[in-house]
């Protein structure tokens, strides 16, 4: 039997602490895995996103990547310097800046989403296609759940 708090839920009822846990442990893997690519996870996701969302503006780009807009900003910097993204002035709106993958970012997402995806297929290995699916509806049932309570 696990410990008890003031509010009466244990340890190892608490939906948060097995989600952080596994956020965690996936978060480290990618880490190891993206290492040799020079990408961190949030610059890996970021040029994930671009490269189905080309022209994507750096606050839309940060609300799918689930980072501040400030936060973003640093990552986008980081990815010009390296080369990986370019960014240019809308042709409409001149606060806008459009983001896209340059050639050497695309290659840079190649290598590093084969890494990633590697780790997902490892995390995922010991599910089913069914089990996976329902993984999947689960949390998305559990964040609609937080999001209805927030609202």
């Amino acid at each position: 039997m696990g410990t008890e708090s003031a509010a009466g839920l244990p340890a190892e009822e608490r939906l948060g602490f097995h989600v952080k846990r596994v956020e965690q442990e996936l978060m480290a893997l990618k880490h190891a895995a993206l290492k040799p690519s020079g990408l961190t996870v949030p610059q890996y996701t970021a040029l994930f996103m671009l490269d189905g969302q080309a022209g994507i503006s750096g606050a839309a780009l940060a609300r799918g990547c689930l980072v501040t807009p400030q936060t973003m900003s640093t990552i986008l910097a980081n990815l010009e310097a390296k080369g990986l993204v370019e960014r240019t002035q809308h042709p409409w709106h001149r606060n806008v800046l459009e983001t896209h993958l340059t050639e050497q970012g695309r290659q840079a997402l190649a290598v590093a989403d084969a890494a990633a995806v590697a780790v997902e297929r490892r995390m995922g290995a010991g599910l089913s296609a069914a089990e996976r699916a329902q993984l999947i509806a689960l949390l998305g049932r559990c964040s609609a759940q937080l999001a209805a309570e927030d609202a």
